[in-house]
């Protein structure tokens, strides 16, 4: 169970990161005392917490400010973790402890594939996906051997898009068939991607385990360069609505 001051922090950055408070604007110790109804000791960890993530800054003279994240800042950790993750695939690749990993794996990537399979997207199913789609990374960092990348993973995982195992949901698949299609594939290619990390990792393939991985992560990039043209005024928040855990869908 989160700290106090822990949850305190996840329930302030959800705000900041939700646009609730205006860029530059003060955060204000007793305002937060009342709104969370807590003394101003958590209060005063929780913002330490956000400060060490860089989404505020100790302002002049005392107090904080917000300084949400742009979606320079959420494209830099992204091609951060992506190097993580790649590094991460490699060493386990070499592990002689990722037979204890590869089951979850395989059941992740067939999971996916027989949601794919049925050719339709609502709320139940994404929401199932990401689950998979969540075991299969963390099980890579978990089975690396190297406790820096999944702790480095962590200190980045606030941001939108950046928790291991994210997923992308781009609505835009719900206006036509066409768009439908074109988005199973997207799920269909970024599952056949599981697949060759998998094998590779399986095979002891360390430099394609990293090759594949690499490629796999820039698909986000890729993502969030399709959402910038399509909308200039994109912002961190708005990178919310096209994640997975978020989606809120009727049935099609």
């Amino acid at each position: 169970m989160d700290s106090i001051d822990t949850e305190l922090a996840a329930r302030i950055r959800h705000d900041i990161i939700h646009g609730v408070y205006d860029e530059g604007a003060r955060l204000s110790e007793a305002r937060l005392c009342d709104t969370h109804k807590v003394s101003r000791t958590p209060v005063r960890l929780a913002l330490r917490i956000l400060e060490r993530e860089g989404i505020i800054f100790r302002g002049a003279g005392r107090g904080y400010r917000i300084q949400s994240p742009t979606i320079a800042d959420i494209l830099q950790a992204i091609e951060v973790r992506g190097h993580l993750e790649s590094l991460a695939a490699r060493l386990m690749a070499l592990s002689p402890h990722k037979e204890d990993y590869l089951p979850d794996m395989l059941q992740a990537v067939q999971t996916i594939d027989n949601f794919v399979s049925k050719g339709r997207i609502d709320e139940p199913t994404i929401k199932q996906m990401q689950v998979a789609n969540e075991v299969f990374h963390k099980s890579i960092l978990n089975a690396c051997g190297n406790n820096y990348i999944s702790f480095t993973c962590r200190q980045i995982s606030h941001l939108p898009m950046l928790a291991p195992g994210s997923m992308v949901f781009d609505r835009a698949v719900l206006d036509s068939p066409e768009q439908l299609e074109r988005g199973l594939f997207r799920m269909r290619l970024g599952n056949a991607q599981h697949q060759v990390i998998y094998d590779a990792i399986k095979a002891a393939d360390p430099v394609r385990a990293e090759a594949m991985m690499r490629e796999h992560s820039h698909t986000m990039v890729e993502y969030i360069e399709t959402f910038e043209k399509r909308d200039k005024s994109l912002s961190a928040s708005d990178l919310i609505a096209y994640s997975a855990a978020d989606v809120d869908l009727t049935e099609t």
